[in-house]
């Protein structure tokens, strides 16, 4: 397993940008190692607000069971942006992700570029990032997993300002992010009005978690039933845990679970007996 910084000129975002990479490398297996070529199936996998491209390697276990799955991650920075496009800032985060970090990254690893060997998940301002952008970009994504997803755009035009509000959920920062806030829902950064463009039969399979104690399980919950309410293919859990890394190491691992993958553990250093 190949854990891999990379820096590369963004034409989205037009500046350098930095992502880390989990690429499978060759197995032993049994004495053995593996070598046969082929392409690996990939998670696009966006942290949550206030971090980087670091959170989930440090956060979770994500780089043993990528490595136990054979399957390549992406992790990428989205700052503070929600993952979406910026028309006022010439930001396209959006299509950083959905287009040009997953071009950008099939050139440079051996991944496939089949949509039901592509997925994108993440955890709160990630969680959301990947729900939007999966729906925008479906002919690109086949599986999306939100944990702790911020579906808060319902909320947002009723932000105010004050010395009391916090800074996420200032309206001054939210127009800096959103733009006109009474423009949000029917756009392309709500997940409700993308999922009623898509055909039913290209629609992604989705799966989508909450802690039961985190602050945001009403708006998750009023998601799920969105979907169900659509005929949508989801799969919805719940589990005891508030708004941080302990719930989101268990259910990525449960993510995991959820994909279509095939595990395979070869001899490392958490794998001694191969």
């Amino acid at each position: 397993m190949a854990l891999v910084q990379v820096d590369f000129f963004s034409q989205s975002l037009m500046r350098t940008v930095t992502f880390q990479a989990i690429i499978p490398t060759d197995k032993i297996i049994k004495g053995k190692v593996q070598t046969e070529k082929k392409t690996f199936k990939t998670l696009y996998l966006l942290h949550g607000v206030f971090g980087n491209y670091t959170d989930w390697v440090t956060g979770t276990r994500i780089q043993r069971w990528a490595q136990d799955n054979d399957l390549a991650v992406i992790m990428p920075s989205g700052e503070n942006k929600f993952y979406i496009d910026n028309e006022r800032t010439q930001e396209y985060y959006s299509k950083f992700i959905g287009e040009e970090l997953v071009n950008f990254t099939r050139r440079m690893f051996p991944l496939s570029d089949k949509k039901e060997d592509t997925f994108i998940a993440g955890l709160s301002m990630g969680g959301y990032g990947a729900m939007v952008n999966g729906l925008k970009y479906y002919d690109t994504f086949g599986y999306i997993a939100s944990l702790s997803a911020a579906f808060l755009i319902e909320s947002y035009p009723n932000a105010v300002d004050g010395d009391n509000v916090s800074y996420l959920s200032k309206r001054s920062f939210l127009e800096s992010i959103f733009g006109d806030l009474n423009q949000l829902q029917g756009s392309d950064k709500d997940y409700k009005a993308l999922l009623l463009k898509i055909p039913q039969k290209q629609i992604p399979k989705i799966y989508i978690a909450c802690g039961t104690e985190d602050f945001l399980i009403k708006e998750n919950r009023d998601f799920r039933d969105c979907l169900i309410e659509h005929n949508v293919d989801v799969t919805y859990e719940e589990g005891k845990g508030t708004h941080e890394w302990d719930f989101w190491d268990r259910y990525i691992y449960r993510v995991i679970q959820w994909l279509p993958l095939k595990q395979q553990a070869g001899i490392s250093s958490g794998h001694i007996d191969g």
